[in-house]
């Protein structure tokens, strides 16, 4: 759950910040927030589908 809410946070701070980064930068961060929420979303299926 902590990880969650610093992803949230690290997602405002970045969001408040888009309007000062260029474009392709943006889209970086964008994928990379991304792909790590991909990656802990299917950590935590797999690990779910252990417990059951």
């Amino acid at each position: 759950m902590l990880f969650i809410v610093a992803a949230l946070l690290l997602l405002g701070i970045l969001l408040g910040a888009v309007a000062h980064l260029p474009l392709p930068v943006t889209l970086i961060a964008a994928a990379a927030i991304g792909g790590w929420l991909l990656v802990f979303g299917l950590r935590e299926r797999v690990a779910h589908g252990r417990d059951h």
